[in-house]
This record gives structure tokens, sequence and C-alpha cells, in this order.
């Protein structure tokens, strides 16, 4: 099933931080081709305590072969890994942020895992990336495809596009 999850650091060397996760989550097991990676885009901070510093976002897609709530397991192990604590307080600064935004069809909602993302339509750092390689995507419950929830967000001008390749 196509599965998505979006990318975010704001500490450290953020492109390094993004690369590691992207390829650490493409080393998985039940990942397979065909990968689809959206631009980096440098966004300000949302939410965060006062002085964070901005944010680098994307996006991957790709082909799995799994249970949602054991790629989860795993995109939590990539972050500790990567040096984020699991005990942070919310909308922090943080090394790196992996967020599981949909697999396939699937609608899920418990207390550990919700599919679709249950912020996703209205986050840009989230929907331009998104949009970058799934525009004309219908998620699960919304009755726009990414393009158009895009075109709904406010556009506050602080989601710039950082690097096309990375």
């Amino acid at each position: 099933m196509r599965t998505a999850v979006a990318l975010g650091s704001n500490i450290g060397d953020r492109l390094e931080n993004l690369r590691a996760a992207r390829d650490s989550i493409l080393d998985l097991p039940n990942v397979k081709a065909p990968i689809l990676s959206s631009a980096v885009y440098q966004t300000e901070p949302v939410g965060c305590e006062p002085g964070a510093g901005k944010f680098l976002n994307a996006v991957i897609e790709f082909e799995y072969d799994g249970d949602p709530a054991r790629l989860l397991e795993q995109l939590i192990q990539i972050e500790e890994a990567l040096g984020r604590k699991r005990d942070h307080p919310r909308n922090v600064s943080r090394i790196i942020d992996v967020d599981l935004l949909y697999c396939g069809e699937q609608r899920i909602n418990d207390e550990r895992l919700q599919l679709p993302h249950p912020r996703l339509h209205l986050r840009e750092f989230v929907l331009r990336p998104l949009a970058d390689i799934r525009p004309d995507l219908v998620l699960a419950g919304q009755k726009k495809a990414i393009r158009g929830l895009l075109a709904e967000v406010e556009q506050s001008g602080g989601v710039v596009r950082y690097a096309d390749t990375w």
C-alpha cells in the first residue's frame, strides 16, 4: 500500500537529519519502491518555544507491505536512534520528527495511531511537500485532493522551498 511519512528537523544539521531519517526508513524490510520524495521546505516553527529555529520539512512516499502499527514502532525507533527523546514535551524543537501520514486507504483511530494523520489537512508544512509528489491524492475521510486542501490552508509565506534534491 502507498504510505507517506513527513520528516522535520530544526536542530543541528537539519538537512542531514532528514537524509538520515529518510535513509533509515527506506532501509526497513517492508519498504519498497517506487519511492517518491518531495522537495525540502524551510518553515517557521508552529507552536514551538520562543526563539525556536526554522524547520526543514519534507515528505516521502513508498510502497509498504505490513502492519501500520509496526511501521509506527519502527519510525519511533528511528527517531530515537537519531537522538530524539521519547519523553519530550509537545511542540518543542527537535533533531528529527517523523510522522506517519497515511497507509493506503486505511482508517485507524486508536490511542497510539491515527490514520490518516488527524491534522495533515491543516498543516501547510505537510501539504506543500505532499503536493509535490501527490497533488491529486484524496485521503480517506477527505473530499478534496491534496492540492485543494493546500489551497484552503492559510498561506503565511512561512513555507519556502529550500532544496529540490536531497
